[in-house]
């Protein structure tokens, strides 16, 4: 799905400390996609509803979408 809206997964965990303020999660996955946009319409998604199902209801976490420069 991350692949159909041109999304490409930067980090999928691995090694981390925190240097500075708090981070409780064991971890981490960034995803880059084109824009704003097609980052918004990829979570909002018919297609990653049901996933994001299954994540929300097994896990703990904090999703923000930004846009870069």
């Amino acid at each position: 799905i991350i692949k159909k809206f041109d999304g490409e997964y930067l980090v999928r965990g691995g090694k981390s400390e925190v240097v500075e303020g708090d981070w409780n999660f064991l971890r981490t996955v960034v995803v880059r996609f084109p824009n704003y946009e097609t980052a918004i319409k990829w979570y909002n998604s018919e297609e990653y509803a049901p996933i994001k199902k299954i994540r929300t209801d097994n896990s703990e976490g904090n999703c923000i979408i930004i846009e870069g420069n």
